[in-house]
C-alpha cells in the first residue's frame, strides 16, 4: 500500500467515520482504546448483517488493533479480529485484516464461515487501500 502506518491507523482508529468508507464494517460505536466494549455492525457481500459487542484486547498505536467477540455463551462462537500495520523496506505499508475463530460452534459449520466473510473482508481492504492512499 502507498501510504504510511501512521495514516492507515487514523483510518482504522477514527470509528465515525466508518459509515462512508467500509462497505462490509459499516459501523462502529465506540471509543477506540485498551479495554473498551464497541458496538460493529458489519454487512457482508451477500447482505446478511449483524451486530456483535467485542472488547479491544490490543491497541497499539500505529502497529496493532484487536478486538475479541463472544457469543452469548462463551466457548460457543468466539471471535478475534485483528488488524496489524507493518512499513516494508520500500517504504510502502503491509496490512494484515484477519479473523480468528474459536469454540464448539466453528466446529459445526467448519470453514463455511471463513467462505462467506473472505469477499467481505476484501472490498473493506480495498475501500481501505483506496481511502488511505487518496487521502493527503
Amino acid at each position: 500500500m502507498d501510504s504510511t502506518p501512521e495514516k492507515i491507523w487514523d483510518i482504522l482508529t477514527n470509528f465515525n467515520e466508518y459509515e462512508k468508507w467500509n462497505p462490509f464494517m459499516i459501523k462502529i460505536v465506540g471509543e477506540p482504546k485498551l479495554g473498551a466494549k464497541i458496538e460493529v455492525q458489519i454487512q457482508t457481500i451477500e447482505g446478511k448483517k449483524r451486530t456483535y459487542n467485542p472488547i479491544i484486547t490490543k491497541y497499539e498505536l500505529n502497529k496493532e488493533l484487536r478486538w475479541k467477540g463472544r457469543s452469548i455463551l462463551p466457548g460457543i462462537f468466539d471471535g478475534e479480529r485483528i488488524f496489524i500495520i507493518e512499513k516494508s523496506e520500500d517504504n510502502k505499508v503491509s496490512f494484515l485484516h484477519e479473523e480468528i475463530f474459536k469454540g464448539l460452534g466453528v466446529r459445526l459449520i467448519g470453514n463455511k464461515l471463513d467462505e462467506d466473510l473472505r469477499e467481505s473482508f476484501d472490498e473493506m481492504n480495498k475501500a481501505l487501500k483506496a481511502r488511505a492512499e487518496n487521502l493527503s
